[in-house]
C-alpha cells in the first residue's frame, strides 16, 4: 500500500487534534514536523511519532522530506507558510480560512496551478460523511428548490487580548474563524448571492460577532450568525419547496442528518459516527486525489475557496475592517 510522507507546520490546538487522526490512518507516514522552536518541534514530534522535528518553518520545507504538508499556523502566516511549501515543491492542505483575503487566496492557488502540485483549503465539513449524505439529497431534489437557510456559529469564548482570535495581528476576528463554515455551506448549496447585508459588533480592530444575510434574485436567502459574544446551538436548517434538511448541533462536523417532507414527516435519518475524530475523512480525501493525480479536490475546489474569500472579503469591506498586514 501507498504510503504518503506527511508533514506539519505549526504545533498548537488544531495541529494536536489534526496529529491524533493522522496517526492512525493507514496511508500517513508521520514524517516531520515544524514549530518556531526546536523544543516545541521535538515535543511534538516525540509525542505523536514524527521522524524529523525541525525549528524552524525555512529548515522544514528545506530538507523535509514530506510530500504533502498541513498547515496549521495562525490565518496571518498561512499565506507565506503556505508559498514556502510550494516553492520547496511540497503539496499542501492549508487550514482556513486560507488567507486574509480573495487577493492572497487567488495568488496562491495560481501559484500552485503553476507548480503542478496539489492544494487543497481543509474545509473538513465538505468531506464529512454526515454532509456528502445531504448533498445527495439536495442533488437527488428530494426537497425541491432551496428556499431557505439558517446556519450559526457562535461560540462564547472569554476575551484574551492574547488569543490569537482576538488579535487583529494574527487575522483574528469571528468571520474567518468561524463565519466560513455557514458562508461556505450557503455558497456551497446556493452560489453567490445577490446581494449581502450584513453588519458586526467591532473591538480592537476585529469582529466579535457579526449577522450576515445573503439575497438571490430567486427569493431565496440565508440568516447566518456568528460570534464570540454569546452561546448558540450551532446547526442548520436547509428549507426547499418539497421538504427540508435539519443538520444537527455543530452542523460543520455534526454526525446527524434528517430530511423531513414539507409537512415535517421524517423521511429519512442519517446518523454517522467519527472513526477517529473527524479529520480523517479530509486525509482520506487527500490520498484520493494524489493517488488519482489530481492537483485539486472536487469535494473543495478552489473556486469555491475563492469564491467565500471574496463573500467575506465584501462582508468586512460593509464593517470597514482590514487586518494591518494584508
Amino acid at each position: 500500500m501507498r504510503k504518503y510522507k506527511w508533514g506539519i507546520i505549526g504545533t498548537g490546538k488544531i495541529a494536536h487534534t489534526f496529529a491524533v487522526a493522522l496517526r492512525h490512518c493507514e496511508k500517513a507516514e508521520l514524517c516531520a514536523v515544524a514549530s518556531r522552536t526546536d523544543e516545541k518541534a521535538k515535543k511534538f514530534a516525540v509525542e505523536f511519532g514524527f521522524k524529523d522535528h525541525y525549528g524552524s518553518y525555512k529548515d522544514f520545507a528545506e530538507k523535509s522530506d514530506a510530500e504533502i504538508v498541513y498547515i496549521a499556523t495562525p490565518m496571518a502566516s498561512h499565506f507565506e507558510d503556505a508559498m514556502l511549501c510550494l516553492e520547496k515543491g511540497k503539496n499542501v492542505l492549508c487550514e482556513k480560512s486560507l488567507t486574509l483575503n480573495s487577493a492572497q487566496t487567488e495568488k496562491l492557488l495560481a501559484f500552485a496551478k503553476e507548480k503542478g502540485l496539489f492544494f487543497m483549503e481543509a474545509m473538513w465539513m465538505k468531506c464529512r460523511p454526515v454532509y456528502r449524505r445531504i448533498k445527495e439529497w439536495i442533488n437527488s431534489g428530494l426537497i425541491g428548490d432551496i428556499e431557505y437557510i439558517k446556519a450559526d456559529f457562535s461560540n462564547f469564548i472569554p476575551y484574551d487580548e492574547k488569543d490569537r482570535l482576538f488579535r487583529a495581528d494574527c487575522g483574528g476576528g469571528c468571520l474567518l474563524d468561524l463565519g466560513i463554515y455557514p458562508i461556505t455551506l450557503t455558497h456551497d448549496l446556493l452560489g453567490m448571492p445577490d446581494e449581502i447585508i450584513s453588519s458586526a459588533h467591532m473591538m480592537n480592530g476585529i469582529d466579535m460577532s457579526n449577522s450576515i444575510i445573503f439575497r438571490y434574485s430567486n427569493g431565496a436567502f440565508a440568516s447566518m450568525d456568528n460570534g464570540f459574544e454569546i452561546q448558540l446551538r450551532n446547526n442548520a436548517i436547509i428549507s426547499g419547496s418539497k421538504g427540508f434538511i435539519t443538520l444537527g448541533n455543530w452542523f460543520h462536523c455534526t454526525d446527524e442528518g434528517v430530511l423531513y417532507d414539507r409537512a415535517g414527516k421524517e423521511m429519512e435519518k442519517y446518523v454517522f459516527k467519527d472513526e477517529i475524530n473527524g479529520y480523517e475523512y479530509e486525509m482520506e480525501e487527500v490520498h484520493r486525489c494524489l493517488e488519482a493525480g489530481l492537483t485539486e479536490s472536487p469535494l473543495v475546489p478552489h473556486g469555491d475557496t475563492i469564491a467565500v474569500m471574496k463573500l467575506m472579503d465584501e462582508c468586512r469591506a460593509q464593517w470597514d475592517m482590514k487586518f494591518p498586514n494584508e
